[in-house]
């Protein structure tokens, strides 16, 4: 019987989005952004260097058709990315009106996000004061450090220390819809930010902004301030069903990998394992080797994004995606007569572009055991639709 392995690989966008002219890195639009063809076209150019050498080596994405998607979806060839492809591959386009991890997600399980997602705007005193002095009310302290847009660890490193003093937890967000807050584990307290985030959860999702995320860290001034693995998302809930629920619904197991729990609030999971994406890696292993026939196993690798993208580190990037290829080449051997493999991803974050945020682009769709053919440029819900045919599972009407 059938079993499904759909991976979005957090951010892995190959260009040509048609509306990139309408979002933003700043004042600049992301018109002619592009994170796979930037990141081998630096690498072909020897000018991702650090802690690798040389052209873009990704040998599984490319037999899966990487290359050839890029090209459709931007024009762009690069050096290597050509080669000979023996998988099912398409550019996915998006219709939801954000580049942040809810909407891109939702579609690929099949919803189109319904409403405009609420953005904190102003870089500086981002949030309005009412929410400020609910923060401050719901912490039990008289303040908030940050109230800006800034990247997560940066913003531990200017605040952590006044942190500890005060007692103040630090909040921040960024382009996406997102209240984001980062409190030390063992000053602040770990079980204190969770219930901190869950209080305040249900007033940012009444504003539309689709994620509260607790980002814990610990570590000090005179060494170092590190974020630890137990962040959490408190995603705003879903509207409709989505693939997840279809496949529960039709009495088959679904397993979440990484944060995909978190972005669709643990609806139509039934278990969820996370770590480090090396650990993720280890855990997707394991569920090619466990699980059960009809079975969906949904996962995220988040570290595309989250420790290069948003840095705008090209060698990192491009390392992450070399060890990523390495490692999906070892899961591709032990895929079954009757599984698929889909990789696909959730927007961009070109590492070459201005600014620190998301990137407007396509995003590649590649399956492995449906043999070589190609889709075409197609919508994101028609990954859930591939799934969904797939593992015989009836889509809601």
């Amino acid at each position: 019987m059938a079993r499904a392995f759909l991976v979005v690989m957090d951010s892995v966008g190959i260009g040509g989005a048609p509306d990139a002219d309408q979002f933003f890195n700043g004042p600049t639009p992301d018109t002619g952004a592009n994170t796979i063809g930037h990141v081998a076209q630096a690498c072909a150019e020897g000018r991702a260097e650090v802690g690798r050498r040389g052209p873009l080596q990704l040998p599984n994405l490319v037999e899966l058709g990487l290359g050839a998607a890029l090209d459709l979806a931007s024009g762009l060839q690069v050096q290597g990315l050509d080669g000979p492809v023996t998988g099912t591959w398409g550019a996915a386009t998006e219709v939801s009106r954000g580049k942040d991890t809810p909407s891109g997600h939702w579609e690929l399980a099949g919803l189109i996000v319904p409403w405009e997602w609420h953005y904190f705007t102003q870089t500086t005193n981002s949030f309005p004061p009412e929410l400020v002095a609910q923060l401050a009310g719901f912490a039990g302290v008289d303040g908030i450090l940050g109230n800006c847009h800034a990247p997560g660890t940066a913003i531990i490193e200017e605040f952590g220390a006044q942190h500890i003093k005060t007692g103040f937890p630090i909040c921040y967000t960024s382009a996406d819809s997102v209240l984001q807050i980062a409190a030390h584990e063992e000053h602040f307290g770990l079980d204190r930010l969770m219930d901190l985030c869950a209080k305040i959860a249900p007033v940012a999702h009444e504003m539309r902004v689709g994620r509260v995320i607790a980002r814990p860290f610990i570590g000090s001034a005179e060494k170092e301030f590190v974020r630890t693995p137990n962040r959490h998302d408190f995603a705003i809930e879903l509207p409709k069903s989505v693939l997840s629920n279809w496949v529960q619904d039709a009495g088959n197991r679904v397993y979440a990998v990484g944060k995909i729990g978190d972005i669709f609030s643990m609806s139509g999971f039934d278990e969820l394992r996370k770590g480090p994406d090396a650990v993720l890696m280890q855990h997707l292993s394991d569920l090619v080797g466990s699980a059960e026939d009809g079975s969906l196993t949904f996962s995220n690798f988040v570290e595309f994004d989250s420790l290069y993208g948003h840095r705008r580190d090209v060698s990192g990037y491009a390392r992450a995606l070399e060890w990523f290829d390495a490692e999906i080449g070892k899961i591709r051997s032990r895929l079954r007569q009757g599984d698929i493999l889909v990789l696909t991803a959730d927007h961009g974050n070109d590492p070459t572009w201005i600014g620190t945020d998301h990137t407007r682009e396509r995003v590649p769709v590649l399956v492995d055991g449906l043999g070589a053919g190609t889709l075409g440029v197609i919508g994101f819900t028609d990954v859930a639709a591939i799934v969904a045919q797939h593992l015989g599972v009836s889509l809601p009407r």
